[in-house]
Order: C-alpha cells, then sequence, then structure tokens
C-alpha cells in the first residue's frame, strides 16, 4: 500500500490523497486487489469489509468518501448496505463494482442511493478513474448502463405525485442552479456541466448541493426526477 499523506498537510503531493475509499466485498482476493489498486493509484484505502453488517459498522467509523461496494454480500445486500448509510450520510459516494449487469441490479443499486455501476470486467485503470470521478459527484457507469439509469428517472417522473399544499410555496432557485439542474436532468457529468457553462467543476458540485438543500433532496435520483417531473430536460 502506498505512503500516505496527512490530510492537513497544504503541501501534500497528489490530491487522490484526500479521497478516502473503503472496499466492501465477500471474495477475500478481489477485495485486497481492489483496495491494492486504488491505494497503488493514490488513493487513501480507510477500510475494506466482506459483509454486509461488517460494512456499516465499518463505514460509520471511518466515514470514507468513497465505498466501493459489491452487491452479492453474506447477511445483509449490497443495495440495503448502501441504502442505510447514504440515507444516514446523503455526502457518501457509493460506487457499485458488481459481476452483474442485470438491469434489474443496476436500477435498485441507483434507487438505493449509488452514485455509479461499474462492472467488475473493468480493468483497473477504469476503476481507478471511476472511483476519482466518483469522488466528485460525477455518475459512472459501464458503457450501455447510463441511457438505462436515464430511462429509468423518465419513467419515474412519470409517476404521478401525491397532492401538496406546499407546491405554489415550492424553493426558488436561482437562474444558475436552474441551469445546472436542467443539465443534469439531460444526463451530462459534472465536468461536462462545467464546460458547457465555462465554470469550474467545484462550482457545479456546489451549485447541486445547494439546489439539493433548498428542494430538500437527498441525491441524484431524487434531483433529476424532480427536474424531469418539471420538464426542463426538455429545454
Amino acid at each position: 500500500m502506498s505512503e500516505r499523506t496527512d490530510v492537513n498537510d497544504p503541501n501534500r503531493p497528489n490530491e487522490l490523497h484526500e479521497i478516502r475509499v473503503m472496499v466492501v466485498d465477500d471474495h477475500p482476493m478481489w477485495r485486497d486487489a481492489v483496495a491494492r489498486d486504488l491505494a497503488a493509484a493514490g488513493f487513501d484505502v480507510v477500510a475494506t469489509a466482506g459483509d454486509g453488517a461488517e460494512a456499516v459498522r465499518r463505514a460509520r467509523a471511518v466515514t470514507p468518501d468513497v465505498l466501493v461496494l459489491d452487491l452479492n454480500l453474506p447477511g445483509m445486500p449490497g443495495v440495503q448496505v448502501c441504502k442505510e448509510l447514504v440515507g444516514a450520510n446523503p455526502a457518501l459516494r457509493v460506487l457499485v463494482l458488481s459481476a452483474s449487469g442485470e438491469h434489474a441490479d443496476v436500477l435498485e443499486a441507483v434507487k438505493s442511493g449509488a452514485t455509479g455501476y461499474l462492472l467488475k470486467s473493468a480493468g483497473a485503470q477504469e476503476l481507478i478513474d471511476a472511483v476519482r470521478r466518483t469522488a466528485a459527484g460525477d455518475p459512472v457507469f459501464t458503457p450501455g448502463l447510463a441511457g438505462l439509469v436515464l430511462g429509468e428517472y423518465r419513467r419515474l417522473a412519470t409517476d404521478p405525485l401525491p397532492a401538496t399544499s406546499d407546491e405554489p410555496k415550492a424553493p426558488q432557485l436561482t437562474d444558475r442552479e436552474t441551469e445546472v439542474l436542467r443539465l443534469v436532468a439531460k444526463g451530462l457529468s459534472y465536468k461536462q456541466i462545467a464546460e458547457r457553462l465555462v465554470i469550474s467543476h467545484r462550482t457545479v458540485q456546489n451549485h447541486v448541493q445547494n439546489t439539493l438543500g433548498k428542494l430538500q433532496l437527498h441525491n441524484r435520483v431524487e434531483l433529476v426526477r424532480y427536474a424531469i417531473e418539471r420538464g426542463l430536460d426538455d429545454e
């Protein structure tokens, strides 16, 4: 495992040391190999776990930025792990790393709060890039799965919402927040949005976080659904 750097050191040589990662998989050899690859790439691998209950306990103790999570875990399935941890800490990013490319598994993972979904057939560099992008808040999917997820967002948006007397008091978004929300609904990554609007990646993240707070939403899935319900993806 690579030498770690104090996160409080302003002179740390590699910003990946700021990204705290935890790896959860029930196969020791695979789990260790993923952790080793990520550590060698400069990530701070703070913990690993081999079952669902252990994953929840350790993640709460070490508070990683990114959880690399298998779905097929003994005791507690990965989607439940994701749901519990993201529910308690919406800032947590979850990258599912699974052997299953079944559409039902992908959609269930996303609905439970996963930021991205990568198949285990991915190469080491693809995984490293995916963890880096996941930490930045970008949705990362194995090619072919992103369209599936966006299609599900659209399907969910056609489901009627319960009537609420609070609707007229909906929070007001700034023009820039609305613009960012529109591009999120179109499926663009934060990096693509930053390039489109000629603003920094960090500024895009801040706009998204502010919007989530104003709308009292918890994750990107809910945010995209909100945007599509209001037709922002068609503008």
